[in-house]
Parts: C-alpha cells; structure tokens; sequence
C-alpha cells in the first residue's frame, strides 16, 4: 500500500526500496516497470523520427534539380513510401501513445503501474519487431515497400508490387498494430481502474483525459485496419479477390477500410500531443488550464466526429456522399478551434516563462493553425478537386506531423527532468526550437504554392516545369534546418546527461507527477497528497494561494490531514 503521508519525502530515505530485480542490459531486457518500458519505447521513437528524416532529407536532395540522379525512379518510390510509414506507424503513433503515455499516466493518476505490466511489455517488443520487420524490406530482392504509404489497391496487390518488401510492410504493420491495440486495452483499464483516492474523472489532468480517448480510438479504429491488411495479403497470397476487379472484388472498399482508420488515427496522433500541450502551457503560464471541463468535451467531440469522417480523403472517387463528408470534415474543426481559444486563454495575462518547453508549446500553436486552416480548405469537395494529389496535400499533412514534432519535443524538454532527473540545456534547447520551427516553416510554405501551381505528389523528376526548381529548393533548405535542429537535440542529450540535477519539481508543475520524485521509485509513490481538484500538486505547493476548481466550494480539509490508501 501507498501511505498517504506529508510532506513529500526523498529518495534517500529509501534507499533500500529501489532495489528490485536485474540490472543492466537484462533489466531493459526482462523488465515489466512502465517507466522502463516508457523508456524504451521513446529512444525507439527517436531513433524512427532520425530514420524516417533521414528519408526525407535524401527525397528533398532529389527534388533540388528538375532532373535529379540521386536515387533512381524505383528506390524514390521506396523512400517516399518508407519515409511516411515510419513516420506515421514506427515514430508518431508509439512516440504519443507508447513512450510518454507509458510514462507518465500511472503516475498522473498516482497508480503504481499500468494494469497489465506484462501485457505492456509484449507491447513494446511487438512495436520494436514490427518496426524491423518493416525496416527489413531494404535488404531484400526488390527492395521495400513502394506503394505509397497507404498502400492503395490494386497498387499494392502481387501482380503491380511483387517481391518480399511489400509483404514485410504489412507484417510490421500487423505487429505494430496488435501494440497499439494492446497499449489501448492495458490504458483504459489503467485510468478506469487505478486511480489514486480522490482522483475523479473530472480530476484527472487533461494528457491522461487525452490518452484515455485515444485508447477508445484505437480499440475502434485499429481492428479495421489489422482486418483490411489481411484481406490484402491474402490476395497477394492466397488467391483470394476482395479487392481485385477481375475476380468479382472492389478495389475502391481498400480505401473505405484504410481510412476508417486513416482519419481516426490522425486524431489518435494528435490528441496524446494535444494533452501534452495542454499540460505545458498552464505551467509555464501560472495559470490553471482555462475551460478544463471545455477542453475535455472537445476532445471527445474530435474522437466522435473523426469516426464520421473517413470519406474526406476521398472525395475525387466519385463513391461518396460529397455533402455529408464534406460538412462532417467542416464540423471536426470546431472542437479543434474550441482548443486552441483556450490554450490561448489559458495564457491570457498569465506570467508567461518562454522556456524551451513553452517554445516548442507556442511553435505548436501557430504550425498546427496553419494545418488546420488547410484542412478547412481540403474539406470543401470542389476546391480538394483541384488540389488532390498535389503538393498542396503533401504541405498541409506535414504542417499537422511537424506541428506534432514541435508538441513532442515540448513533452521531452517538460517530462525529461521528471523521467531522467536531470534538466536538458535550455541554450542549446531554444537553439532547437528556432531551427526547428524556422525550418518547418521554410519547407512547408513552397509546397503549398507548388500544389497551387499544379505539382503532382509523388514524383522523383520534374524536368518540364524547371520553374519548380526555386520553391523546391526553398523546401530543401527547410528540411536541411530541420536536420540541423535534430543534430543539436542529440547533442543537448550528449551534454547534458547527468549534468544539471532537476529536482522533484523544477518547473512548480500542477499536477500528480510532480509530487514524487525524479525520478520516480520503482511503485512510482512513497507518498501520496490529498487530491481536491484536478491541480494536487499546486494546492499542496501552493496552500495559501488553493483555488477551487471550477466553482466546487466545499469545505477543504486542513492540510496535513490523511486518508487511507487504496
């Protein structure tokens, strides 16, 4: 049991506490402890987002010229393919729902563990197994995947992409969907079934909210997707038709299955960094979230209306009811705007501290703006007419993953003193930042006026249209800083390990995780406070200055005062 004691004790008060099972490379190797797990799962994210940028630096080196020789028309196929794959399924997705949610839900929620540790470790080794697999294709005959990252029918059928590389593909695709799956199931029961003593739902930060809705997304959205890359195989293999015309099957029912998914899962993407966001900013603002309860309704007003909108993407098929696609993919962007007036009410008047956390938070802001206003654009049947499959597509959808980056390594400069115990250099942080944010800019600017101008997605050369050649160039340059800006991320990693000691609560954070300490022990707590609002950890840090939350004025307890433990 957690004694519910105070005030906060250290670590070195229990020393003895912390020795549990192996070390060393068998304790990464064996372990069941979600941090650990956390761990693993966020330096296989990174080293996906080195690789997956790797790819997108050499595809950006052959658009440089109209009549690039860097790779040839096949491997660019290959690149383009795997750069999307392992940015979406082996970096975005585990890096949300694998990594940080790993870490840090059983600790907002003061639980000692995720539900089902083993499940959760089987998790991580099927996400790791699946990214191999998928990584493997390059060294087999014929090369990887190169279908598209969405792997359209007939495109992808045995007859248009033979050889082992697309098989592969989909295997490590099934693998790491049985992950997310999993990770779905092992969150809901968590939040559902371990929250600590006085942790209502309507107590629960917001990131564990957002995870939470996530989870549901995926135990919706991922079987549909894990069921279409069956059928696919099995007209690759098995001699089956589902979505071959000459035997009687439907290519275009692919598209229905795969964005049931597709739409679904940009939400699942985006949500875990929406609460990551929502986390940073109030901190770093010393304000409470403006509209908590608000913000809770829009993300689950997004999961709904995402299940709704999955024709969105395919508008110029000429299958789908053009006005209820079209109004539902208009309707989704006004929980999404809800969010984005609160985040800036949240720091309205506030005393806004412009750490690296807060940089990354506001880049955020303004790069997902700008994806979110071309969404808009994009919902509108007769104006995606004229943009489908050009740039214009490629700038907004990497508006929305860079905007994601940007969220995502606000979480890791926010959360890393609290995994780690040790701050990051907040110098070579903001230096990040800038290159960061300055070349996302640059790189996806040129692709939106590229697709204006008519530039189809996709293509390795473009030697009829050297007018191209100067806005392509711009977008290299962007992809260059961006390059740049992960350089000096790994190196601010390399200097600062172990060098600037953190404290329990260095940034005076809000909620549940900033009372124990950094980093947590092996059961995450020695003590637990009480737990009044969703802001513990400030009304504890903060006993004179206690607001309570969202008009709830009941009588408070004194401070010291203790309640029996779960």
């Amino acid at each position: 049991m957690t004694d519910l004691l105070k005030p906060p004790v250290h670590v070195e008060d229990h020393g003895h506490e912390e020795h549990h099972g192996p070390t060393g490379i068998l304790k990464w190797i064996t372990t069941t402890d979600h941090k650990v797990i956390g761990l693993s799962y966020t330096i296989t994210a990174v080293i996906m987002l080195v690789i997956g940028g790797m790819f997108a630096e050499i595809i950006r080196a052959q658009l440089a010229t109209p009549n690039g020789t860097l790779v040839s028309l096949a491997q660019y196929n290959e690149l383009f393919t795997m750069h999307g794959s392992v940015m979406i399924y082996l970096f975005a997705g585990p890096f949300a729902f694998g990594a940080l949610a790993n870490i840090i839900v059983p600790i907002q929620i003061g639980a000692p563990d995720m539900a089902f540790p083993r499940l959760n470790a089987l998790s991580y080794w099927l996400y790791l197994t699946g990214a191999i697999t998928m990584l493997s294709g390059f060294f087999v005959t014929g090369g990887a995947a190169n279908f598209g990252w969405v792997a359209y029918a007939p495109l992808s059928n045995s007859l248009n992409t033979p050889g082992a590389g697309a098989d592969l593909w989909i295997g490590g695709l099934l693998l790491t969907g049985f992950s997310a799956i999993f990770t779905g199931v092992n969150l809901c029961a968590t939040i559902f079934y371990l929250r600590a003593p006085g942790m209502t739902m309507f107590r629960m930060p917001i990131f564990t909210w957002n995870m939470l809705v996530t989870s549901i997304l995926i135990l919706l959205a991922f079987p549909v997707l894990t069921a279409g890359l069956i059928m696919l195989y099995a007209d690759r293999h098995f001699g089956t038709h589902i979505f071959s015309v000459a035997g009687g099957g439907v290519p275009v029912l692919w598209q229905h299955l795969f964005w049931f998914w597709g739409h679904p899962e940009v939400y699942i993407l985006a949500l875990p960094f929406f609460g990551m966001v929502t986390e940073i900013i109030p901190v770093f603002s010393r304000k409470p979230v403006f509209g908590y309860k608000g913000m809770i309704f829009a993300t689950l007003s997004i999961a709904a209306l995402s299940l709704g909108v999955w024709a969105h993407h395919m508008f110029t098929t000429g299958v789908v009811l053009l006005p209820f696609f079209s109004i539902m993919s208009l309707l989704i962007a006004v929980p999404t705007g809800i969010k984005i007036f609160n985040w800036i009410g949240t720091m309205w008047r506030g005393e806004v501290w412009f750490s690296t956390a807060m940089l990354m938070s506001l880049g955020f802001l303004f790069t997902f703006l700008i994806g979110g206003l071309t969404g808009i654009y994009l919902a509108s049947p007769p104006l995606d007419f004229f943009t489908h499959d050009t740039y214009f597509v490629v700038a907004h959808f990497h508006s929305v993953v860079m905007a994601l980056v940007l969220a995502g390594m606000g979480g890791l400069f926010y959360w890393g003193p609290k995994i780690t115990g040790y701050l990051l250099n907040e110098r070579l942080g903001k230096a990040q930042f800038w290159f960061l944010f300055i070349g996302t800019q640059a790189f996806t600017f040129p692709l939106y006026i590229l697709g204006l101008q008519g530039m189809p997605r996709r293509m390795a050369i473009y030697p009829h249209d050297p007018q191209w050649k100067g806005l392509n160039d711009l977008s290299t340059v962007g992809a260059v800083l961006i390059g740049i800006s992960t350089i000096i991320f790994v190196i601010n990693v390399v200097v600062s390990w172990k060098k600037y000691p953190a404290g329990d609560n260095p940034w005076d954070g809000h909620t549940l995780e900033w009372f124990t300490t950094s980093p947590p022990p092996h059961h995450n707590f020695y003590r637990l406070l009480q737990i009044r609002s969703e802001r513990p950890t400030w009304d504890y840090n903060h006993p004179g200055h206690r607001a309570l939350a969202h008009g709830q004025h009941e009588a408070h307890e004194e401070n010291d005062s203790e309640v029996p433990a779960s």
